[in-house]
């Protein structure tokens, strides 16, 4: 990992949102910096013949607050969000168990529900729960959340709640907290809750933004049209393991968290038929994009597999036997298996790590923000770019650049040759 590090100064890494979504700046890299502009002429630079792929997770407001001696009900005031977290235990929930899954089945749970969850300040928690009454609706609703157990890096965490119709996606609105990334170190605020959404999120999932789609607005999506450039939604709910750094000195050590894919069958129909370019909007686009590929290498040697249990190992794009199977080929097997198999959406787990020496089988092109050293999402850069990655980031740098989730970004484009 010590040859994906670079110096950040605190001066380049972007707090706070721009003014504008669009005005964020884009450099252009196509084998060489060819352009900087803004977001809002993105589409100058992609050709007509082409789509691009956004990820319509939404950020669920994952972070909930309870005071650590809460034997009685502690009610939801606005203050609170101001109060010191010295008395206060963080529940960061994290993804639904087995029993829960996929995340909307969470979502919509009645009654309770239980998350795999990071506890801040699990020391304190003393009492056998912690409890809340919220205000909904002239109604007040008693939210309880019990420990069931203690697992390798995280809690399993019960969540009650004495209202028959309200389902969990309201209770964590009314009571939870949109999750910065750590690096942020504040509370979110109004205009998190507007600007740490992308304008075109609807699928209730993820506990960080996919931050590419951060800066495309109204006016960038009335000139993608105008151009007649295509647009797509997928779906990868992007988990914590997105903040996890990475701690081993070799990447091949480091172990990718699975995060769930959710993709229609119109939408791979459409992969199977078109002679677009694709371009993602992302790196979670592109991981999905790429893990759809390799999810029907998969199917395609084990036709018999049951769709409940399929899923996309860290290592499987590097094992498995292609037989040179092309995109679109690809694409075509896995909807006529979808069809066989009644299913008008696939949703799967996916591990898969980008990282160089891959060969990007469905991509041409990804949009990008700046990203951490020594990340995986750096991996992917250099998976496209080589050792020019360097060259890229330290112009960013030079030509003052805002990095990381409310930065400027850069249109990169995939050399297939």
């Amino acid at each position: 990992m010590d040859a994906f590090d670079y110096e950040l100064p605190d001066e380049r890494i972007a707090y706070t949102p721009t003014g504008n979504r669009s005005d964020s700046k884009l450099l252009v890299w196509d084998q060489s910096i060819i352009a900087e502009t803004q977001y809002k002429d993105i589409a100058r630079f992609i050709p007509s013949n082409h789509c691009l792929f956004f990820n319509n997770s939404k950020v669920i407001a994952a972070r909930i607050l309870f005071d650590k001696n809460s034997s009685q009900a502690d009610s939801i005031i606005p203050s609170e969000q101001s109060n010191s977290r010295q008395n206060k235990i963080e529940i960061f929930c994290l993804e639904p168990t087995a029993a829960y899954t996929p995340v909307q089945l969470a979502m919509q749970a009645t009654n309770k529900v239980q998350w795999k969850c990071l506890v801040g300040g699990a020391k304190k928690w003393k009492a056998p729960f912690l409890e809340k009454q919220l205000q909904y609706d002239q109604a007040t609703i008693h939210l309880v959340a019990r420990k069931i157990a203690q697992e390798e890096g995280h809690f399993i965490i019960e969540f009650s709640w004495d209202h028959p119709t309200i389902v969990f996606s309201e209770i964590i609105a009314l009571v939870g907290q949109i999750p910065l990334p750590p690096y942020i170190q504040r509370a979110a605020n109004e205009t998190d809750k507007d600007r740490y959404q992308t304008t075109y999120a609807i699928a209730e999932g993820s506990v960080a933004a996919p931050t590419a789609g951060l800066h495309f607005d109204k006016e960038v999506f009335n000139t993608l049209n105008a151009k007649g450039i295509d647009q797509k939604f997928i779906t990868l709910h992007v988990g914590a393991g997105t903040f996890m750094p990475v701690k081993v000195e070799d990447f091949h050590d480091h172990l990718m968290h699975a995060e769930f894919i959710d993709v229609d069958l119109q939408t791979i129909e459409y992969l199977a038929s078109t002679k677009n370019k694709i371009v993602a909007v992302g790196t979670t686009s592109l991981r999905t994009l790429e893990s759809l590929y390799w999810l029907a290498v998969k199917i395609k040697q084990q036709p018999a597999i049951d769709a409940h249990e399929l899923n996309l190992l860290q290592w499987d794009a590097y094992t498995l036997d292609a037989h040179h199977l092309s995109a679109q080929e690809a694409m075509h097997y896995l909807s006529t298996w979808m069809l066989q198999n009644k299913l008008s959406s696939l949703i799967a787990s996916t591990q898969l790590m980008v990282k160089p020496g891959y060969r990007f089988k469905i991509c041409n092109g990804l949009v990008t923000n700046f990203h951490q050293p020594k990340s995986t999402l750096l991996l992917i850069i250099a998976a496209i770019a080589g050792e020019q990655w360097k060259t890229v980031y330290q112009h960013a740098l030079t030509h003052e650049y805002r990095f990381l989730s409310y930065g400027d970004g850069c249109l990169f484009w995939i050399n297939h040759g």
